[in-house]
């Protein structure tokens, strides 16, 4: 038997219908980010992958999370139900329009208590936090051209044991295209390739919705 198996749209199908299904809140935010957004929902991860996010920060029992790239609020409502009682999750974006849906569905959900919401740009929020708290959980999703510097801002306080999620590493295949010199591709080829040579984390590359790469920093 091979070791990989190639995912038709059928097999994918299969895969989607084999996990916890979603609630009606979830679902409802989906549906509230495709009105309000249009095209732009685009940007929300894949559902299936918010289950991912929330499987992470509960087996690894992660009290402090961090994530960079907010948008409606999906994926922190994910990871904010999987926190431990005082547990916490700091979001960064830099838009108040995406990020009021957000705001309206933690509150729905009842874990608005958990998370702080700070607008601006990411990497001033990193910058500023302080590397004696550290971090435990960490799920990148934002602006491709600095996923590098909020990976590293973030590896300097991540404690010896957490993980670092990075998404869209396969950036709809565009990473293998030598043709394709677009900004976001060559920042998302650097980021990956940077990863992959970091001996101070343990990575893999999962083919999970655009692609996510999870790094765990090595004592």
């Amino acid at each position: 038997m091979p070791k990989y198996t190639p995912v038709t749209e059928p097999l994918h199908e299969y895969l989607l219908a084999h996990r916890t299904p979603d609630d009606a809140l979830l679902d409802e935010l989906r549906a509230e980010t495709r009105r309000a957004m249009g095209e732009r929902s685009g940007m929300q991860i894949a559902a299936d992958e918010g289950t991912f996010l929330g499987l992470l920060v509960a087996a690894i029992g992660a009290q402090r999370v961090v994530e960079v790239g907010t948008f409606t609020g999906y994926s922190a409502l994910c990871m904010a139900r999987a926190l431990p009682a005082g547990g916490k999750l700091l979001c960064c974006d830099v838009s108040e329009e995406f990020t009021a849906i957000a705001r309206r569905f933690w509150q729905k959900a009842g874990v608005a208590e958990r998370i702080e919401l700070r607008l601006g740009p990411a990497l001033d929020t990193l910058r500023g936090l302080p590397k004696n708290e550290p971090i435990d959980f960490a799920f990148i999703d934002a602006d491709k051209e600095n996923y590098q510097a909020y990976y590293e801002e973030i590896l300097l306080r991540l404690r010896p044991g957490g993980l670092i999620a990075i998404d869209n590493v396969l950036w709809s295949g565009q990473v293998i295209r030598p043709d394709d010199q677009s900004a976001n591709t060559v920042a998302i080829r650097a980021v990956n390739d940077h990863v992959a040579a970091d001996r101070r984390v343990q990575s893999v590359m999962l083919g999970l919705s655009d692609g996510l790469t999870l790094a765990r920093k090595l004592g």
